[in-house]
C-alpha cells in the first residue's frame, strides 16, 4: 500500500522530496492546508464583492495591460483566457519526474493560503499527481521572471479539460481523461489563473531534481576518484587530515575524509611510491570536489527557501486585510544559484576527464590506452575523446544565463532572470557529468586490473566488482559505446542512503 505525504506548512527539504519520489508516495492536504485555502478564497471573494477598486490580475488585465479594468461578469473568462494565451511552450518535453515535482511544488505553494484559489482547484492538481496523469510541458518559453508563465500554463491547461497529458509513455488529449474519470473541468474564479501561472515551480522543480542528482554525483565523483587514485598508484599524503584542517573549507575537509574512508586498508595505497607527487587531478581532489560540495550546499539552501515560499502574485494577507502586488515570482535567487551550480558540476566533469587522460597515457606501469597489445588494439583511446567532447560542451553550457535580460510585455517586465534557461542547461550539465564519470569508472576499473595481485581497499574492490558484472575487463577491442551506456546505467541505478548523501 502506498504511503501518503500530507502537504502542510512544515518545511519541505531535499531528503523529504527524495523519499516522496523514491517511494512513489501519494499526496494529500493536511487539515491546516485545507483551512488556509478556504479562508483565503473566501476573503478574496468578499473583498471583490465589497471593494470595486482595481486589484492587479483580479479585476484588471495582465502585464502592460494592468490598467485595463475588467467587468465582474468577465472575471472567470479573464482567468481562463490567461491560461490559454500563455500556453506558448516550445522545445523538448519536460522529463516526467520534473513534471511531478512541478505539481507537488505548485500544490505546496498554494496550500499556504496567500493565493485565493478554490479548494477544488488544488484537489484536482492532487488528482493529477496521485493518478500519475502528467500535463505535457515544454522546456522553452519561460523568462524566469513573471513566474514560469508558459510552462505553468501548460501545467494548468488540463484543469480546464484541455491540452495534453502523459499516461505512461503515451500522450493523450486531456478530454479523454476527463471523460474517463468523470471530472468536470474547473471553472477558474478570480485570480486563479494568475495564481497558477505566477510562480517559480518550473525553475524550482528543475533545480531540486538537479540537486538530488548533484548530491549523488558528488558522492560518486569521490568514490570513482578514489578508485582512480589507486589505479594510478597515487600517494595518500595529500588526503591527510592535517593538510585540510589548516584550510578548513567544509567541502574540502569532507572530501578528504571520504577518500581516506574509501581507500582504508588499500594494499596499493600503503605501498611504497616511486613518484613524489601526483598530477593535480588526483592530488587536488579534496580542493576541487570540495568546492563543488560547498556550491551544492549553497544551492540547496537557496532552493529549500524557495520551495517553502509563496511565489505567485498578488499575495493575499488576511490578517492585515490587504492584497499586495509584488514581485515574488522573480527568479533571480534561483537563476544565480543554478548558474553557480552548473559551473561547479561542470568542474567535476572537467577534473574527471583529466584523470581519465592520465590513466590512458601509458604512465605509472600501465599499458598505453589500458589494453594488452596496444597498436593492434586501440583500447581506451577514444572514450577519452568522448569525455573531452562532453567536457567542452559543458564549458559552453556553463556560461551564465542570469547575466542576460530581454525586455518583455511592452516594457512593463523590463528585467528578467532567465533562470528557466539556467535550469534546463544545468540539467544537461549534470547529465553530461554522469557520462564523464561513467567513462572514468571504465578506465579506472580497467587500470586497477593491471595492479594485480595488489588490491585496493575492500570498499573499492567491492564497488569495482559490482561494476564488473555489467562492464567486464576488456581483453581486446570491442564496441565501447555499449560499455559506456552500461556504465551510465550502473551509475544511475547505484543506490546511496539519504543519510550519506545529505549528511555533511
Amino acid at each position: 500500500m502506498q504511503e501518503t505525504h500530507y502537504i502542510s506548512a512544515e518545511n519541505l527539504d531535499l531528503p523529504v522530496l527524495s523519499t516522496i519520489l523514491e517511494q512513489n508516495m501519494l499526496l494529500a492536504l493536511s487539515e491546516e492546508a485545507i483551512l488556509n485555502i478556504k479562508k483565503s478564497h473566501e476573503y478574496l471573494h468578499q473583498k471583490i464583492k465589497n471593494d470595486k477598486s482595481p486589484i492587479y490580475g483580479i479585476n484588471t488585465g495582465f502585464g502592460s495591460l494592468c490598467n485595463v479594468k475588467i467587468a465582474e461578469e468577465n472575471l472567470s473568462k479573464l482567468q481562463e483566457n490567461l491560461v490559454k494565451s500563455h500556453a506558448c511552450g516550445t522545445g523538448e518535453y519536460v522529463p516526467k519526474p520534473i513534471i511531478k515535482l512541478m505539481l507537488l511544488l505548485k500544490i505546496q505553494s498554494l496550500s499556504y493560503g496567500y493565493s485565493g484559489v478554490q479548494l477544488q482547484t488544488v484537489e484536482r492538481l492532487l488528482d493529477f499527481y496521485n493518478q500519475d496523469i502528467l500535463p505535457v510541458i515544454y522546456n522553452q518559453g519561460s523568462l524566469g521572471a513573471s513566474g514560469d508563465l508558459a510552462p505553468l500554463a501548460h501545467l494548468a491547461l488540463p484543469l480546464l479539460g484541455i491540452g495534453d497529458v502523459w499516461i505512461g509513455k503515451k500522450i493523450v488529449p486531456t478530454a479523454e481523461i476527463v471523460a474517463k474519470y468523470n471530472w468536470e473541468p474547473i471553472v477558474l474564479q478570480a485570480k486563479e489563473g494568475l495564481a497558477l501561472l505566477n510562480g517559480t515551480q518550473f525553475m524550482s522543480a528543475y533545480g531540486t531534481y538537479v540537486l538530488l542528482k548533484s548530491h549523488k554525483l558528488s558522492y560518486l565523483a569521490d568514490l570513482i576518484g578514489a578508485t582512480s587514485v589507486d589505479a594510478f598508484d597515487c600517494n595518500m599524503s595529500p588526503f591527510n587530515a592535517l593538510v585540510h584542517l589548516v584550510r578548513p573549507h567544509r567541502g574540502q575537509v569532507k572530501t578528504a575524509e571520504r577518500i581516506r574512508e574509501f581507500l582504508d586498508e588499500s594494499e596499493i595505497g600503503i605501498s611504497e611510491k616511486e613518484s613524489v607527487q601526483d598530477p593535480y587531478s588526483f592530488r587536488c581532489i579534496p580542493q576541487v570536489h570540495g568546492a563543488t560540495k560547498d556550491t551544492i550546499l549553497f544551492a540547496h539552501k537557496t532552493f529549500k527557501t524557495e520551495i517553502n515560499s509563496v511565489t505567485d502574485n498578488p499575495n493575499i494577507f488576511i490578517e492585515a486585510d490587504t492584497i499586495i502586488s509584488g514581485g515574488n515570482f522573480h527568479g533571480q535567487p534561483l537563476a544565480l544559484a543554478l548558474d553557480y551550480l552548473g559551473i561547479a558540476m561542470a568542474e567535476l566533469a572537467n577534473i574527471s576527464e583529466r584523470r581519465t587522460y592520465q590513466l590512458v597515457s601509458g604512465l605509472r606501469g600501465l599499458p598505453a590506452f589500458l589494453v594488452n597489445n596496444p597498436g593492434l588494439n586501440s583500447g581506451f583511446m577514444i572514450p577519452q575523446y568522448t569525455a573531452a567532447s562532453i567536457v567542452s560542451q559543458n564549458k559552453q553550457l556553463a556560461t551564465p544565463a542570469s547575466v542576460d535580460s530581454i525586455v518583455s510585455s511592452n516594457g512593463q517586465e523590463d528585467h528578467v532572470s532567465m533562470g528557466a534557461n539556467g535550469a534546463t542547461k544545468c540539467l544537461r550539465i549534470v547529465d553530461n557529468l554522469e557520462t564523464v564519470l561513467a567513462i572514468e569508472l571504465m578506465n579506472a576499473s580497467q587500470a586497477l586490473s593491471f595492479r594485480s595481485p595488489k588490491k585496493s581497499s575492500p570498499l573499492v574492490e567491492s564497488f569495482v566488482g559490482s561494476f564488473r558484472n555489467v562492464v567486464p575487463f576488456m581483453e581486446d577491442d570491442r564496441v565501447l559505446a555499449d560499455d559506456i551506456h552500461a556504465a551510465v546505467a550502473f551509475i544511475q541505478s547505484f543506490s546511496i542512503d539519504n543519510e550519506v548523501l545529505f549528511g555533511y
